[in-house]
């Protein structure tokens, strides 16, 4: 018997901090600078930090922590740094609902140092679930975990914007931009969502200046009528043939705008007739700027009507929409009102209808890479490959530059003054963390006019998503604690920055996109080797996880009730890569069923000594068990090297509770304890060694995904050190037998089971005769013994005995007679 042996009957779920303590102290996931291996980089996304997590992130993060275990048993030194995002609006937003201040109206240092405060709050829990969920991040210490908005990481955001600037990819420009309301920033593209909902449509009558007829114009937005730009009849439209190049009227207003036949304007939407807005959705924004249309701004940045709207100024769009709805049917001017389906465009965090407002902001070029980074598509692994479309899709989506600016708080400056005299942008040399709104310029006189008047700072911040896309530069800059050029320069020894960027698919517009852009525009290289893309975790009814919806599910009441290895293996077993996995905490209960399964398969294992090489001699069902194993390695191995762990893991599941537990356990037991001195001691040891070889195989198959149950069961029972130090299994191809003898196995153990149970006796109760299939022979022995079978034949014949009954299993018959 093995002193290793594990005692407790349950796997205790109060192991799995005392494991992570262990890792802590043994500084088993440090990243070395120096082992010599191969490095694997992951861009690791640092989750932002502007509320409490769900079990998404759970389960997002778990997958990811998956192929850094992986890697490491594999040979690589994983550099997996775990970082925060601490930047941008959804901060500011719950930083005023937590103090109950406005940012507008508090002073600008002061709400700074609320949103420090809150962030680290925050912060901190997070760590603490992503602790709980044992992440193998190469070090969990508050001052190494890399925040966006630290220094170092701001300075390398503005160093970036200078590089872009001097290189002309970046300029000002007056011109609409996506806007709310409610969160007074500019949206990009990538952050507007869309909203179905059912509106009303409005039939309005307007003037033909020339002929004096009525023309009636359907739409949605009559409050934008005072900002009429055009009116568009399609140019095959036979009703409006006789109205090309004339002159249409606006009503109340009295505006003269052309008519132009165009083929945007669709026949069968209402009358045909389109009134083009400054500005009513991006068509209005794409029209004006190809039909050189003068824009008139109806809506300030607050929402409401400006003085181009006449009586209606001052008014809230609805309001003013209302108002002017009213005036028209008062005046006979509204023909018809009816509801329509519309999709509606809002911003990502408030939900608020996005609005079109002319302002001055900075843009960076993406419009012009579009192409190159179309090809560079094709220098990407993709997992799943179907992410590939996902990407090029939005890739084809781009009809804008990307706005950069913003006129908020907490974010990283833009880092230029602008001379008092002459106003021309001055940016300083990159390398150091600059705040142009409370800093003194580094320069004494303009480099333009010549002026020492002195310089006025830059007020707006950069675009969160200007610090996230330069993350996998951040990470190999500052591998360690500090600064290493070094490992830099080697890295990009590569062809890409980083191994491997994985991310959910609700960012691919935004942080994927930005990203490979950035890193293209600075180094004309792919940002990744491999770009790796997750679904999202819904509820057991598909629906997504909202507070809205009641249905938000937290991680830390399923880790402290489950454990994390439970609920780390429910996201494997749950859906394939690229899927989106469903809760249901009925079947994460399961889970945590299988997990006590292996511990006490464990704990019956480590009653034996593992026997050393040359103490024992394969028997032939050791043979087919090798097999069977190897089976499973080669299986995960293919599963795991791509990134997607579903089949591996319900591969390892099945085995261990189907095959291992169920069949190859109770076949060799009893050879194991050979209490009656059935076998020579060489088979004993061999079933003995045999049980330990599986164990030890899966325990490093499951390591991976179930790192805490896994390394606690190796460092009792085979070594001190680290499961998670060992070398992934590879499968010895010589080992699987040519012929699937599992099946017949497996189907004869079950008929023999179900045989005694019909029989009224318990499966330790003997069977007086067997007669199987010639195939079993080789195994005859050990099915003997596992079934307590008194008299025992190999034949493909019905023998000739009274009483017997028969059993078919694939077209094969087992003869059995049961006293």
């Amino acid at each position: 018997m093995s002193e290793a042996r594990l005692k407790s009957n349950k796997w205790d779920l109060s192991k799995e901090s005392e494991i992570w303590d262990l890792w802590q102290n043994e500084e088993v996931y440090k990243f070395q600078k120096d082992s010599g291996k191969p490095i694997f980089v992951i861009d690791n996304p640092p989750p932002y930090v502007s509320g409490r997590w769900h079990v998404g992130g759970a389960v997002h993060y778990s997958a990811i922590d998956y192929i850094a275990r992986f890697m490491r048993m594999k040979g690589y030194r994983v550099l997996y740094k775990f970082g925060l995002d601490r930047n941008g609006l959804p901060v500011e937003v719950s930083v005023e609902k937590e103090f109950g201040i406005k940012m507008r109206e508090t002073p600008r240092e002061e709400f700074i140092a609320k949103c420090k405060k809150y962030l680290d709050k925050v912060g901190d829990s997070i760590l603490g679930i992503c602790r709980g969920l044992g992440f193998s991040n190469n070090s969990w210490k508050w001052e190494e975990v890399y925040k966006t908005d630290h220094e170092t990481y701001r300075a390398l955001t503005q160093a970036t914007f200078i590089q872009l600037w001097n290189e002309g990819l970046i300029y000002e420009d007056d011109r609409p931009n996506s806007w709310c309301t409610d969160c007074q920033t500019v949206i990009a593209d990538a952050e507007v969502e869309r909203r179905e909902r059912v509106t009303d449509l409005f039939t309005i009558s307007f003037k033909v200046k020339e002929t004096g007829e009525e023309l009636d114009i359907a739409t949605t937005r009559p409050e934008l009528i005072c900002a009429c730009g055009a009116v568009l009849v399609n140019p095959d439209d036979e009703r409006y043939g006789h109205l090309h190049g004339k002159t249409a009227v606006t009503p109340f207003y009295n505006k003269e705008v052309s008519i132009i036949p165009h083929p945007s304007a669709k026949p069968e939407f209402g009358t045909g007739v389109e009134m083009v807005c400054s500005y009513g959705d991006v068509t209005d924004l794409r029209l004006f700027r190809e039909l050189n249309l003068e824009p008139t701004f109806s809506i300030d940045k607050d929402g409401y009507m400006t003085e181009a709207a006449g009586k209606y100024r001052g008014m809230k769009v609805e309001e003013a929409r209302k108002a002017i709805v009213e005036d028209l049917e008062r005046e006979g001017l509204l023909i018809k009102k009816e509801e329509i389906e519309q999709s509606q465009p809002i911003c990502w965090r408030s939900k608020t209808p996005i609005e079109f407002v002319g302002m001055k902001e900075y843009y960076l070029k993406q419009v012009d890479f579009i192409e190159p980074l179309r090809q560079l598509t094709e220098d990407i692994t993709w997992h799943p490959f179907s992410a590939k479309k996902l990407w090029l899709d939005w890739l084809g989506s781009i009809s804008m530059d990307w706005p950069i600016s913003r006129r908020r708080y907490y974010g990283t400056e833009i880092p230029i003054w602008y001379c008092k005299s002459c106003g021309e942008p001055h940016l300083p040399e990159p390398g150091k963390y600059y705040q142009p709104w409370r800093e003194k310029a580094p320069f004494k006189k303009c480099k333009k006019c010549g002026s020492t008047e002195g310089f006025e700072g830059e007020p707006r911040t950069l675009d969160t998503w200007m610090d996230s896309s330069i993350s996998p530069l951040y990470i190999i800059m500052y591998p360690y604690e500090s600064e290493d050029t070094e490992f830099f320069e080697k890295q990009f020894e590569k062809d890409y920055v980083s191994d491997l960027r994985p991310q959910g698919r609700d960012i691919i517009g935004t942080w994927l996109s930005y990203t490979l852009l950035r890193v293209y525009q600075l180094y004309k290289r792919p940002a990744f080797k491999h770009v790796w893309i997750s679904g999202h975790v819904v509820d057991a009814e598909g629906r997504k996880l909202s507070k809205s919806l009641g249905n938000v599910i937290y991680p830390e009441p399923l880790i402290e009730k489950y454990g994390a290895d439970a609920v780390r293996l429910y996201g494997a077993i749950s859906s394939s890569l690229g899927s989106d996995v469903r809760f249901d905490e009925t079947r994460l209960e399961g889970i945590s069923k299988f997990i006590n399964k292996l511990y006490n398969v464990a704990r019956f294992i480590s009653t034996f000594t593992e026997p050393q090489k040359g103490e024992y001699k394969l028997e032939a069902a050791d043979k087919w068990i090798l097999s069977e194993l190897n089976k499973l390695i080669e299986k995960v191995n293919e599963s795991y090297e791509t990134f997607d762990f579903h089949v591996g893991a319900e591969a390892i599941y099945n085995f261990v509770w189907s095959t291992f537990a169920n069949h190859i356990i109770e076949m060799i037991k009893t050879r194991a304890y050979n209490r009656n001195k059935d076998f020579p001691e060489k088979e004993q040891k061999s079933a003995e060694w045999i049980l330990h070889q599986c164990l030890k195989t899966i325990l490093k198959l499951l390591a991976p995904i179930t790192p805490f149950i896994t390394d606690y069961i190796w460092r009792k029972i085979y070594s001190s050190e680290s499961i998670h130090n060992q070398e992934f299994p590879k499968a010895n191809h010589k080992l699987i037998e040519p012929q699937d003898a599992t099946p017949l196995i497996t189907k004869t153990n079950s008929a023999i089971w179900k045989a005694k149970k019909e029989a009224g006796i318990s499966l330790r109760q003997p069977i007086e005769y067997a007669n199987l299939p010639k195939e079993l022979e080789p195994y005859g022995l050990d099915l003997k013994q596992m079934h307590n079978i008194q008299q025992i034949t190999f034949t493909d014949q019905k023998p000739i005995r009274k009483n017997m009954k028969t059993y078919q299993i694939d077209g094969k018959e087992i003869h059995l007679k049961i006293t």
